[in-house]
């Protein structure tokens, strides 16, 4: 199954914001630019919720019928492993196979010896075009990146066959996930791995690797923004020299993970997508559950109630809350406002400390990723949280359209 040139990864934990999400996504159609929305959520997420994938598809096909949307569109099973991808085989037709705990598992020194024997075009000087400086890599460098990488390559190709084998003909979109590791690849290394991963069978149409800098959950990237435009140039042109060289897809695609609010990162990318014609895909998740939040404060009465009760709660559970996400996520407790404090603010005021625009006073990043991660209590509340959403649709919509359209995909897609 092809996957478009640019693709767009959207969370809707609750599954009631799809329309809304799909309408950003006609704004930026109208203005000329076709973007396939990819609805995902992860086996973590449902777990957390009580949802079942079945309920992810069906909330995407419900907006796209009612929309009338004329353009791909598909359901991600997030970061599956070969043991809770099974629950995601009907419902979903792209899967980010996650094999980042099988980075660094050692290899047997065999099938060590007999990658790099293939591989010899992988030795010496590589002058790929579009990279600033050619890569070179000895043969101990390639063993050395085979060493780290084979094992998680091959656990990639284990769960391809199986999906394959399940889904009996019917076509996916496949991606491969590295980022959730502790030390960024660099262009070399991601050379090496999608040698190895053509070698294991994977026909992957994009994939996730880590990159330089910090990407937190719903915040803005943290790092050296030149550096990243230079890292992701050359990763474009690595994964074009290995599609011809490797015989993977065409479209061949950098997936960037954890990329919802990274405003600061856009242009660059921007920039090199329009310099190269490359593709990406972007994965944003939950930033909408966020613009729930804010369109209930927003809308005063319950909904402002519930949302003060959310952060009451999160607030008193820092670390049950955030220990799942402690390697995307940055908070100085000190910095979090008391639960009483939050009592006594407006929902103005409550709404515009976890909207992200970084210049407005009231803004607190910390609050922000809390209540990023804080999805689950909300879940506790079961229908009282949803009703609440329906009976404030139409404001909850504005703030979920309005943020991926004017917050992300304006800046990333139309400058």
């Amino acid at each position: 199954m092809p996957l478009p040139r640019y693709s767009f990864g959207v969370g809707d934990r609750f599954a009631h914001q799809a329309a809304a999400q799909l309408a950003a996504f006609e704004q930026l159609a109208a203005a000329g630019v076709v973007v396939a929305p990819v609805w995902n959520k992860s086996n973590r997420e449902h777990s957390f919720i009580g949802s079942e994938p079945e309920s992810v598809r069906a909330a995407a096909a419900a907006a796209v019928t009612a929309r009338k949307w004329p353009h791909p569109w598909f359901v991600d099973a997030d970061h599956i492993r070969l043991d809770t991808v099974d629950r995601f085989l009907d419902s979903s037709d792209f899967f980010t196979i996650d094999v980042a705990d099988a980075i660094g598992r050692p290899a047997d020194e065999a099938s060590v010896a007999a990658f790099v024997g293939r591989h010899p075009e992988l030795v010496g000087r590589l002058d790929i075009p579009g990279c600033r400086e050619p890569l070179v890599l000895s043969a101990a460098d390639v063993g050395e990146i085979a060493r780290g990488f084979l094992e998680a390559c091959r656990e990639a190709g284990a769960i391809q066959r199986h999906i394959e084998a399940r889904r009996a003909g019917r076509p996916f979109v496949t991606e491969v996930s590295m980022d959730e590791t502790d030390r960024p690849q660099s262009p070399p290394e991601l050379l090496v791995i999608l040698a190895l991963l053509a070698d294991c069978g994977v026909p992957l149409e994009t994939i996730a690797p880590k990159f330089s800098g910090r990407f937190n959950k719903g915040v803005d990237y943290v790092g050296d923004v030149s550096r990243f435009e230079r890292e992701f140039a050359d990763d474009v042109a690595v994964l074009a020299f290995a599609a011809r060289q490797y015989g993977l897809p065409a479209g061949l695609k950098l997936s960037v993970h954890s990329g919802s609010d990274k405003f600061s990162l856009y242009p660059a990318i921007r920039r090199v997508l329009a310099a190269t014609g490359a593709g990406v895909h972007l994965k944003t998740a939950g930033t909408t559950w966020l613009e729930e939040l804010i369109g209930l404060a927003e809308a005063g009465g319950e909904g402002l109630a519930v949302a003060r009760e959310i952060y009451a709660y999160a607030v008193g559970h820092v670390d049950e809350l955030c220990g799942p996400y402690a390697t995307v996520i940055d908070i100085d407790p000190a910095r979090l406002p008391t639960a009483a404090e939050v009592a006594g603010w407006s929902g103005s005021r409550l709404a515009s400390a976890i909207r992200h625009v970084p210049g407005h006073p009231d803004f607190n990043p910390h609050m922000r990723q809390l209540l990023h991660v804080s999805f689950k209590v909300a879940a506790k509340q079961g229908r009282r949280y949803t009703d609440l959403l329906d009976r404030n649709r139409e404001i909850v919509a504005r703030q979920v359209t309005e943020n991926l359209f004017e917050r992300h995909m304006r800046p990333l897609f139309l400058g």
